[in-house]
């Protein structure tokens, strides 16, 4: 017996044509704990107890931990929402991401991330999709803003 594969994607394929200028793609909100804190210190062997130490972090007047901001820049990864399942067959790199942290982030705040399709760059067989990332936390303020972009087949390569 074979599996159709098809039947298990979760989204429609699209390839680089497919996309348009303004196009949303929410992420999952994700609220920082202190488990989550403890993972990526482990994780990136960051050692400042301003990212582990609630005391040092109260002594400087901080409400709470200090989110790292990679802990922040990851909470943009499309692979959290649907735009990866989406160019699962022309995806071909993601090649450069940037970001700009404009306020601070503490154990407690839910962070709100999203996408956008801020620019497409058509070249003869793949095109470059850029997207815009921003977070937010609860209170709507901006902690972070960037840009990515990706590597995309054509489906009809000129």
């Amino acid at each position: 017996m074979t599996i159709d594969m098809e039947q298990y994607q979760l989204c429609k394929q699209r390839y680089f044509e497919d996309f348009e200028i303004g196009e949303l793609f929410p992420i999952p909100s994700r609220t920082m704990t202190d488990a989550m804190f403890a993972a990526f210190q482990l994780a990136s062997g960051d050692n400042h107890p301003i990212h582990y130490d609630v005391e040092f972090c109260r002594k400087l007047g901080m409400p709470h931990m200090l989110a790292h901001g990679y802990q922040i820049v990851i909470q943009t990864a499309a692979g959290a929402g649907l735009f990866p399942h989406m160019v699962e067959e022309s995806l071909k790199a993601f090649i450069e991401q940037d970001s700009r942290f404009l306020n601070p982030v503490f154990v407690g705040d839910t962070l709100y991330s999203m996408l956008k399709v801020a620019e497409l760059v058509p070249g003869r067989t793949t095109g470059v999709l850029v997207m815009e990332t921003t977070v937010k936390n609860q209170k709507g303020e901006l902690v972070l803003e960037g840009r990515q972009k990706y590597l995309l087949k054509k489906r009809n390569p000129s």
